[in-house]
């Protein structure tokens, strides 16, 4: 129930969404956000993108206009919401690197955290109701067990994965004083690209399994190390969920559209599958037609054996369904972007800064 006392709460939203509203997309110039605007686009959404371009890349904004600004700068966050009469805000903007977090945690906090205080600030303002928010499995740490469903108790082994859970907190909390509609979606291992090849994965450095591998059978690493082959798994090496970007974008249109039925839902978004680091590695040599070099080496500290989603929430209540991510469509599209001009053409021009 809203507070009454809070007179700069979130106005109440009722009905069906205007196909031609208008959506904040923080971080949409980077991997996730990117593709988000393309399915908003496709869904009748104006994606407006505001991104500082620390990570991002200028030319993945194609499906509206850019507002290079800072999430920390409330009065120019709040005045993109009200100039472009904002409906609605897909938060993407984070630092998202584990390693960097455990190295510099306060920078993790102050951006993560406060950034999205300020944005949330700045919505209550500009009276922008609704928010979608791009969380993480990192909140679950190792797992007790698996499939991980949304009540799995939440045990971050880092600083990226305990400010996402510090942001889930704050939102839930804005909904009870002041009415935020919100939806968290906790995603497993993004991978893969838009099959027409517009946009895709271009982070620098690359940390993602899947383009560290097409990165080697390339030649552009020498080889791929595999950290541990010692799990209680089938081969030994680690177990994951991948889940294609186009299906995470859609599970973002998808939770977008109920916020203005119900105030706050976190969804898993994965396949309920999970496949071996070594069955990743035959299946990019079968896509590529070539063979990777790889050696072995001990764990990493926090590696979960496995991390596999129960997405039946997020199926049951939103008839969302993983329709792109079988790992060999995942790699054909990830293989295929990486060829593309646009991409060789981003290299060639150094403009790489993580998305």
């Amino acid at each position: 129930m809203v507070n009454p006392a809070f007179s700069l709460g979130f106005a109440t939203v009722a009905g069906q969404h205007n196909m031609t509203e208008a959506v904040l997309v923080t971080g949409g110039a980077g991997y996730v956000g990117s593709h988000a605007c393309k399915a908003l686009a496709g869904a009748g959404y104006r994606p407006i993108v505001y991104d500082n371009l620390s990570r991002g890349h200028r030319e993945a904004v194609r499906w509206g206009p850019l507002i290079e600004g800072d999430l920390h700068d409330l009065p120019g966050l709040a005045a993109a919401l009200r100039a472009h009469k904002v409906a609605a805000v897909m938060h993407f903007a984070a630092l998202a690197y584990v390693g960097e977090s455990m190295a510099d945690p306060e920078r993790y906090y102050r951006n993560n955290v406060g950034g999205t205080l300020a944005l949330l600030a700045a919505m209550r303002e500009a009276e922008v109701t609704r928010i979608v928010f791009s969380s993480t499995c990192a909140v679950y740490g190792v797992p007790d067990r698996v499939p991980i469903v949304e009540a799995t108790a939440k045990a971050p082994l880092n600083p990226y994965g305990e400010t996402k859970l510090a942001i889930e907190r704050v939102l839930y909390w804005y909904n009870q004083a002041y009415g935020l509609r919100f939806a968290a979606l906790r995603y497993f291992n993004a991978a893969g690209a838009d099959p027409d090849g517009e946009i895709g994965e271009n982070h620098e450095p690359e940390t993602h399994l899947i383009p560290l591998l097409l990165q080697t059978i390339k030649g552009e690493r020498p080889f791929f190390e595999i950290y541990g082959t010692d799990y209680p798994t089938p081969d030994g090496t680690c177990l994951r969920d991948f889940v294609h970007v186009l299906d995470i974008a859609s599970a973002h249109i998808q939770a977008l559209d109920v916020l203005g039925e119900a105030g706050l839902r976190t969804y898993n978004v994965g396949t309920g599958n999970s496949y071996s680091i070594k069955e990743v590695c035959r299946t990019v040599e079968a896509v590529t037609g070539a063979t990777l070099q790889y050696t072995t080496g001990p764990r990493r500290p926090g590696d979960p054996p496995v991390l596999c989603a129960s997405p039946q929430r997020i199926m049951t209540e939103l008839n969302w369904r993983p329709r792109h991510s079988s790992l060999v469509e995942i790699i054909e599209s990830a293989w295929a972007w990486m060829n593309s001009g646009l991409m060789l053409s981003r290299v060639l021009c150094n403009t790489g800064k993580g998305g």
